[in-house]
């Protein structure tokens, strides 16, 4: 159920080399592949990470706040978003700001503050982001139980403004 390669060749970017006073803290791995599946629009790896026990609340392209419950809607969220980027054309990235994570046996938590970019015809959109992640583990690793995400800025060059 692949929703396809992102438009262009994958960049490099902040997030395949984060800063190192991050490296070791629990959940970093997985929280930076979360963010290159997005950055990517690589469906299957970002599905294979996400449970489907908790859902996720997530900002949709328009803004507008999603609460998603089920699997079947956050599988139908994500494709539709990805399906939507590649009509734009838009590469999307993301930059970690802040990061930090508490880890027990089975669950934990990190809180998120990350730069989200949306560049569609040479135009980049920026938009700050608080998230808090719920982390279950499971019999094949930890993996996203809970995503919540607050746009905290916006940044939307005026050329953008109508698509926004």
């Amino acid at each position: 159920m692949s929703a396809g390669p992102a438009v262009g060749a994958v960049r490099r970017s902040a997030l395949d080399d984060p800063p190192g006073e991050l490296a070791g803290r629990p959940y970093l791995t997985e929280t930076l592949t979360l963010l290159r599946s997005v950055r990517d629009h690589d469906y299957d790896t970002l599905a294979e990470l996400c449970d489907d026990d908790f859902g996720i609340v997530d900002g949709d392209p328009a803004g507008a706040i999603s609460v998603i419950r089920t699997r079947a809607e956050w599988e139908r969220w994500f494709l539709d978003l990805f399906a939507t980027l590649r009509r734009m054309e838009a590469r999307t990235d993301s930059e970690v700001l802040r990061y930090d994570a508490v880890q027990h046996a089975t669950m934990g938590f990190s809180a998120l503050e990350f730069r989200q970019l949306l560049e569609v015809a040479g135009a980049t959109a920026t938009f700050d982001c608080v998230a808090t992640i719920v982390w279950k583990r499971g019999p094949t690793g930890w993996r996203e139980a809970r995503w919540h995400v607050s746009v905290v800025s916006a940044d939307i060059p005026e050329a953008m403004q109508p698509a926004a």
